[in-house]
């Protein structure tokens, strides 16, 4: 077990817990800082649980100098990208400036590593796939921006300190730990796999698909979805690649395919056993038709090669929790 302790900021949330249990199940010592707003005290399986602002500049001062931290994994963030759209000052102000002021206090303390939960958001509307860490940097809208604010924020303090860092660029994450401990429980989610499972057990009326003529197999949207597991054991990867002294990196997260969205609710209702109600609806706006990751650069820099890249897998997990979570309500 390492002496000094990591700060683990939004990890009673979905990605971040999962991320967490991972931390602890391989012995390390974790602090854990979250306002709550979006995550669950009970999601937090391992480490001590600090209830508060991650822009909150004396109290993370005070978490960093009590607790030896010499790593940060910052996950808090809102993620919601039409919110993001119709309120980007909440977008800035969270994603952003709360980032700067936890980079702030990082640097004053003397933090060694940062990882970052950054995002496929930061490319836009690309035209070619799949997508490098090379591919032209466009966000379309204040989620994608304020992420890629903080990529350049982590990038110049890097070069101006000796902290180094890693910047995890997710695609699509769906799924929940296979033994069924903590999960996606976020009211009104939006990620696809989560309200296609919700719909499955009776709690919603029908699940959405958007777009029915892009110019895919189907005609509907494809995504590059990854298992939160193999996301996280991704996190487990960097901070032990830092440890070995590591340059700092930017990565893509993805399995490097994708399957469309009539894929994801077919393999819904078959685990399900029975057909979804679904609503075809016209396009929304800002919606590339395809977004696949090239991630080749974090299977050879990491080592990296995923254990749950399957559709059914995904679902069956994903599945697994909400019905969980529909014998608790």
């Amino acid at each position: 077990m390492a002496n000094n302790a990591i700060l683990v900021t939004g990890g009673a949330g979905y990605i971040g817990s999962h991320v967490v249990r991972q931390l602890g199940e391989a012995g390390e010592r974790i602090v854990v800082l979250d306002n709550l707003c979006t995550g669950f005290k009970e999601a937090v399986l391992h480490g001590d649980l600090v209830i508060g602002d991650t822009g909150d500049q004396e109290l993370v001062t005070r978490i960093l100098q009590d607790y030896s931290v010499d790593t940060i994994l910052h996950f808090a963030a809102h993620t919601i990208v039409p919110e993001s759209v119709s309120n980007p000052l909440k977008y800035y102000g969270n994603n952003t400036c709360s980032s700067r002021n936890l980079m702030q206090c990082a640097s004053l303390t003397g933090v060694k590593h940062f990882i970052f939960s950054s995002t496929a958001a930061v490319y836009g509307m690309p035209e070619v796939q799949p997508l490098t860490e090379h591919t032209e940097l466009n966000p379309i809208n204040a989620y994608g921006t304020s992420k890629l604010m903080t990529e350049w924020m982590l990038r110049d303090l890097s070069q101006a300190t000796d902290m180094r860092y890693v910047a995890l660029r997710y695609f699509n994450v769906a799924g929940c730990d296979p033994e069924g401990r903590i999960g996606q429980s976020t009211p009104k989610a939006t990620l696809l796999t989560k309200v296609a499972c919700e719909a499955a057990v009776g709690k919603r009326d029908c699940v959405s698909i958007f777009g029915t003529d892009y110019p895919t197999p189907d005609g509907t949207g494809v995504r590059d979805y990854i298992h939160v597991e193999d996301l996280a054991d991704t996190h487990v990867r960097a901070l032990q690649y830092l440890r070995d002294g590591g340059e700092s990196a930017t990565l893509n997260c993805g399995y490097g395919h994708g399957y469309s969205v009539r894929e994801v609710l077919d393999a819904v209702a078959r685990a399900n056993g029975k057909p979804l109600n679904i609503i075809e609806q016209a396009r929304r706006a800002g919606d590339p038709p395809t977004l696949i990751a090239d991630s080749s650069k974090l299977q050879a820099l990491f080592n990296w090669q995923p254990e749950f890249d399957d559709l059914d897998k995904i679902v069956e997990t994903s599945l697994a929790w909400e019905r969980k979570l529909a014998a608790q309500s």
